[in-house]
């Protein structure tokens, strides 16, 4: 087994994980601490080590609200239980699982990106145990980055500082690093450098939309998985604004801090820091800085001008859920009218009285679908499309954002819910199609029996197949609906619009 590992920076040792056939290298450094003169600085190389770097521990969790103390939030007892975890602003780590044994074995490699609206999260929350994965002949790596106020903040003097380089987004910029760190260095794991998928749920997802957008990291991975991504959500598709506007809530944020200087701020304490940024209210996140978000994604993926590789894009059933807008019914009122107006035996009123009688739509769900029926319209790549939607045991929460976290990681067993055998069954299978669509960008294969698992087919105009990973995986008899169909059309003529 490879406990030890030469990377660029020294030498590295790992323990067993709980399966003693897989390493896992905890705490790396792939960059330097982003503390002091550093801070809201793009990453910067890290410096080498002498003798023998112990990556036996997590490295502390970027500075953030403390996990575990909302009482009302279903993540508190979730996933954020430990409400004693460390936290520090030193924080640019990554953490490998690798089963290889030795370094020549070019196996896959999938680089994780974890959620939390870019405001809270660290690799070491429970269900992102990299061991299932690896067990599957897959290189697991997970990336930390600086969130909230120190991973998206912006300010004049910071675009000053680096005219024709990164201005803002630092947190992407650390993913980044950390991705390109794992391309040069993944070798030394048995990892193979051209066979790199990275996957994200939540802003995770956000993000790996934004690396596949940017021409920055255009070359740095070949396959993506987006889970539960909010790019196409009609109204979340502005959530980048230009780079001047974040500037001028910076020179707030200053104002409100008593400085009056970006040195000046860069003394302040972190934690310090921390609860002035949550006091001031403001919340900064991807910024259209003109280097590595140039324009929003969801155009440059409209246009065509993004790095097009496979994809696996999907949501949960009960995420995002919103009223439909009262001018889209009216619109799909008049569509059907004009469209079966010298038929009136096939009218489908019933799609009018189904719309009106709705609560909610899932609007990741309409997002998905918008990106998948425009990819069908330019044929740019192969896209999986999934509705994840099974029996959640243990309260009335249903398939909520991020429940699908256990199931693709595999680590039921870590939960507090009473899952049972069918549970399992459909873990494993996720976490197959996830790891085989690594290995050679097409989620089908075997079963752990040697039996074939249900075909997982792409999205196409012929036939738009999505998986439904209910009690079992299989073809979804109910999506997508001529309803949904409609408002994904709808709401993406609105985007266009937007965006001109």
């Amino acid at each position: 087994m490879l406990r030890r590992v030469t990377v660029e920076n020294g030498v590295l040792e790992g323990l067993p994980a709980a399966d003693p056939r897989i390493t896992v290298f905890k705490g790396i450094p792939f960059a330097a601490p982003p503390v002091g003169d550093l801070r809201w600085r793009p990453p910067q190389p890290c410096k080498d080590w002498e003798g023998v770097y112990k990556a036996y521990t997590f490295a502390p969790a970027s500075i953030q609200a403390t996990p575990g103390l909302d009482p009302n939030s279903i993540y508190t007892k979730e996933f954020h239980v430990d409400p004693d975890i460390p936290m520090s602003e030193d924080c640019l780590y990554l953490n490998v699982w690798t089963p290889a044994k030795h370094p020549d074995e070019k196996l896959p490699v999938m680089v994780w990106i974890f959620g939390g609206a870019l405001l809270v999260g660290y690799t070491s929350e429970m269900e992102f145990d990299g061991e299932r994965i690896a067990r599957r002949g897959v290189v697991l790596v997970s990336v930390n980055y600086r969130l909230n106020v120190f991973g998206f903040f912006a300010h004049k003097e910071i675009s000053a500082e680096n005219p024709n380089g990164p201005k803002a987004n630092f947190g992407l910029l650390d993913q980044m690093a950390g991705i390109a760190w794992v391309k040069r260095n993944i070798a030394a794991f048995g990892g193979d450098p051209d066979n790199i998928t990275i996957f994200g749920q939540s802003a995770g997802g956000g993000s790996v939309t934004a690396h596949i957008t940017s021409p920055v990291a255009e070359g740095l991975f070949q396959k993506a998985i987006i889970q539960s991504g909010v790019g196409f959500i009609p109204r979340l598709n502005r959530r980048y604004p230009a780079l001047d506007e974040a500037e001028k809530a910076g020179e707030e944020f200053f104002k409100f801090l008593g400085v009056r200087s970006l040195d000046e701020a860069r003394k302040i304490d972190a934690k310090e820091l921390f609860e002035k940024y949550n006091a001031f209210g403001h919340r900064w996140g991807f910024v259209k800085d003109g280097y590595y978000i140039v324009e929003n994604p969801v155009k440059r993926i409209l246009e065509g001008r993004w790095n097009k590789i496979p994809l696996i894009i999907g949501h949960t059933g009960n995420e995002f859920m919103e009223k439909p807008d009262p001018k889209i019914i009216e619109e799909f009122k008049d569509y059907i009218c004009k469209k079966y107006q010298n038929d009136a035996d096939s009218r489908e009123d019933n799609y009018v009285e189904e719309m009106c009688k709705t609560d909610a739509v899932n609007m990741c769900e309409i997002g998905n679908l918008m990106w998948c029926e425009h990819n069908t319209e330019k044929q740019d790549t192969t896209i999986y499309c999934y509705r994840f939607d099974p029996e959640i045991p243990g309260d009335d929460a249903g398939s909520f954002h991020s429940s699908e976290l256990w199931f693709t990681f595999e680590t039921l067993a870590k939960c507090w819910r009473p899952f049972v055998g069918k549970h399992y069954d459909l873990a494993r299978q996720m976490c197959n199609y996830w790891t085989n669509f690594a290995k050679k960008g097409n989620p089908n294969g075997l079963d752990a029996d040697g039996t074939p698992m249900p075909e997982w087919r792409p999205y196409t105009k012929e036939e738009p197949y999505i998986m439904l990973f209910g009690d079992k995986p299989g073809k979804d008899p109910e999506r997508p609906t001529k309803l949904l169909k409609f408002m994904a059309e709808l709401y993406l003529k609105r985007v266009k619009r937007n965006l001109e």
